[in-house]
């Protein structure tokens, strides 16, 4: 398991063998597919981050289901900022090994 991206919340990892990506948010790890790594960026970049400062958001709480339902995240604003931040690291490093490959 190779290193690919990691955060103050967040690490993915990349098995080059298994040809899985990891997501470790601490408390859990998640085995992907590069497709459901492709639909859990999708749904990061959706969530409405102004709303969690608007007030449309007030509990501060962005909840994701991953893999068909096999998965629930729960996250709150600070969390939910890093992991966007987080999303663009990782797609960047897999950039980065594609060209160095």
């Amino acid at each position: 398991m190779n290193l690919l991206f990691q955060s103050r919340y967040f690490s993915s990892y990349q098995s080059d063998r298994d040809r899985k990506f990891v997501f470790d948010c601490g408390h859990k790890c998640i085995q992907l597919s590069f497709c459901q790594l492709l639909a859990f960026r999708q749904k990061v970049l959706r969530i409405d981050l102004d709303a969690h400062f608007t007030g449309e958001n007030k509990h501060g709480i962005e909840i994701l289901v991953l893999c068909n339902k096999e998965h629930i995240l729960v996250f709150d604003t600070h969390q939910v900022i890093d992991l966007k931040e987080f999303m663009k690291g990782t797609f960047a490093m897999l950039e980065l090994n594609s060209l160095v490959v």
